[in-house]
């Protein structure tokens, strides 16, 4: 496998993904649950909630499957049982992903947009709910696909690997199955979170217009606004997480419409000449990149996230020096 150029990219790729993901993620669990970045705990519910799923994320899809396809690929977690578990749940690690980070876009624009809902919407307790109601429920959708893998081959009575049964293209019900399951992820993620942020900057800016109108009427000069810039930079947050949630997803859709529009198969093995796997594995890479694109969304606009991130960083640092003092 590793003979091969494309081969060497996916071999090299896949590690690098998982030495910065994990530890990226896990930066973030801890920094945002001490709550010393200024964020009130509803919010935080949201981002800790994100981060775990990516960090599932990474380790089910990217360490247990991609790695271990490269590296180990005789290991036992490629028993057909187990492959399938892994599928299932790896589907369900991307639906709460993708689902709280629906969640979280709709929470900002409660307590940006609707103020009078703010109150009742925007609480510890609604935030704990809707991320164990998203998470139960894609757990729940995602069983499904433990079923609808074969074994490739049976060694001495015991399944390898996985493989699409055929009734997965023919089927009608399993056909409305996976519409149903692109449809939901990220067909729907799409439409929504495009438009909850259209509608919070829409919001922002007009509020940020009247303000700039009230300050120039009652100073008589455009002079600079704190709380403009809070709003500029919430703009920023929106459209970077908006934005590299839709780039990172965009090719697996394609991938997903050219083979139910062109009728082939899905190229789930290792054929690095065909066109149609290089598609579908590259969706797959921009896909799984986006599990560990949000602390670094985080570091770049939250400075009290960068400062926590520097002591955190320091921290070992000075237990080194204190050691040897």
């Amino acid at each position: 496998m590793h003979g091969s150029p494309k081969g060497l990219v996916f071999a090299i790729y896949y590690p690098i993904l998982a030495v910065i993901g994990v530890p990226a993620n896990l930066a973030v669990i801890v920094i945002l649950s001490r709550g010393r970045c200024g964020l009130s705990r509803c919010i935080t519910y949201y981002l800790v909630s994100m981060a775990v799923t990516d960090l599932l994320l990474i380790i089910i899809a990217v360490i247990l499957n991609r790695i271990a396809a490269i590296y180990f690929p005789g290991s036992f977690l490629f028993m057909t049982p187990l492959c399938s578990l892994r599928v299932a749940l790896n589907y369900a690690a991307i639906d709460s992903s993708v689902w709280l980070t629906v969640a979280f876009t709709f929470d900002r624009f409660m307590a940006i947009c609707c103020q009078k809902l703010k109150i009742k919407y925007c609480t510890e307790k609604t935030a704990a709910r809707v991320i164990g109601t998203i998470c139960t429920l894609s757990c729940l959708k995602n069983i499904f696909w433990y079923f609808i893998y074969k074994p490739v081959y049976i060694i001495n009575n015991i399944p390898w690997l996985c493989s699409l049964k055929l009734i997965f293209y023919t089927s009608p019900a399993w056909i409305a199955f996976e519409w149903i399951h692109h449809i939901l992820t990220p067909c729907v993620p799409f439409i929504l979170i495009l438009l909850l942020n259209a509608l919070t900057v829409r919001h922002i800016l007009a509020a940020s217009r009247a303000r700039r109108r009230l300050r120039v009427h009652s100073n008589g000069e455009n002079r600079s606004d704190p709380e403009m810039e809070k709003r500029r930079n919430s703009i920023v947050l929106l459209f970077c997480v908006s934005g590299s949630f839709i780039l990172l997803y965009l090719l697996l859709l394609i991938t997903f419409l050219y083979v139910r529009i062109a009728k082939v198969s899905y190229f789930s093995g290792s054929n690095f000449n065909k066109s149609n796997f290089i598609l579908e594995e590259s969706g797959y890479m921009l896909q799984l990149l986006s599990s560990c694109i949000n602390p670094f969304i985080y570091a770049g606009t939250q400075s009290k996230f960068r400062v926590e991130l520097k002591k955190g960083m320091k921290y070992p640092m000075s237990l080194i020096v204190k050691l040897f003092k």
